[in-house]
């Protein structure tokens, strides 16, 4: 069934996104980590849901997204899947699942295909972890890159600053990510890096480039769910549109609740056998 403004129920391939590139059409991408809202995305018309290790922070009130295992990103991927029709579900791999070495990153990328069913797998770096990012390519898994801020890499970094500010850095990132795409990758996600920058790596790579905190030339856009629909409050970085305030209508919703059942209103008559 079509979704708001969508007119094709159709699954979404990789082989769609490329197209919608070069038709010059936006890509719209969200974050779901369950079952639930993965459903309510999904029939909303998205075209990628993604299973993001940012389930750390989110689902499990982690500080970074380090923490997750491959078990519990399995168990968000499998939630989401059952849950779409429409979407391409990509999701993330791991901290320390796939930069051991390129043998075992490949044996839990087709942990994840098999016990999810998802779609794809997104990893975070470039030519560090091309190796991996070619055979998990070789065994016929899709796979999207990450460049710019990688979050898994906040201990190396020591801050959630804008990346690629000097040369150096940018010239590093626009070869990581020709690197990226010559190996084979559908999409290359860019985080947090000057707008400028996003426009020419997108310009010159025939694949999509999705951005998140990389400005308007991308092909298209990624935030996390809670956070465009307003579920958080205390996050709140420039690139953040907030769509909704879930977080107030909730928590009247829940206060409602909790007087209704304190004054003896909830049940009434009509609610009980």
């Amino acid at each position: 069934m079509p979704g708001y403004l969508v007119d094709d129920a159709r699954k979404v391939t990789t082989h769609r996104l490329i197209q919608m590139k070069n038709e010059g059409k936006k890509i719209a991408m969200l974050t779901s980590y369950d079952y639930t809202t993965a459903g309510i995305v999904d029939k909303a018309g998205m075209d990628i849901i993604l299973v993001g290790d940012s389930a750390s922070n989110v689902m499990a009130g982690n500080v970074t997204t380090l923490p997750i295992t491959l078990d519990q990103m399995i168990y968000h991927a499998k939630a989401v899947v059952r849950a779409t029709t429409r979407a391409l579900v990509v999701c993330d791999m791991p901290f320390g699942t796939y930069q051991v070495n390129p043998t075992e990153g490949v044996t839990n990328a087709i942990r994840i295909m098999k016990e999810s069913h998802c779609d794809a797998l997104k990893l975070e770096g470039g030519v560090e972890i091309i190796d991996v990012v070619k055979k998990i390519l070789d065994a016929g898994i899709p796979v999207c890159g990450h460049l710019g801020l990688t979050p898994q890499s906040i201990n190396k970094f020591g801050t959630y600053t804008v990346r690629a500010r000097e040369k150096a850095e940018a010239d590093k990132l626009i070869n990581d990510a020709h690197a990226l795409e010559d190996a084979g990758c559908f999409a290359v996600v860019l985080e947090k890096i000057p707008a400028i920058l996003a426009k020419r790596v997108t310009e010159e790579l025939s694949i999509p480039v999705i951005g998140i905190g990389a400005g308007k030339w991308v092909d298209g856009q990624v935030l996390v769910v809670a956070d465009m629909l307003g579920m958080t409050t205390g996050f709140s970085p420039k690139f953040l549109r907030r769509y909704a305030d879930l977080y107030t209508i909730m928590t009247d919703a829940i206060g409602q609740y909790i007087t209704d059942v304190k004054n003896k209103k909830f049940p009434n008559d009509d609610e009980q056998y």
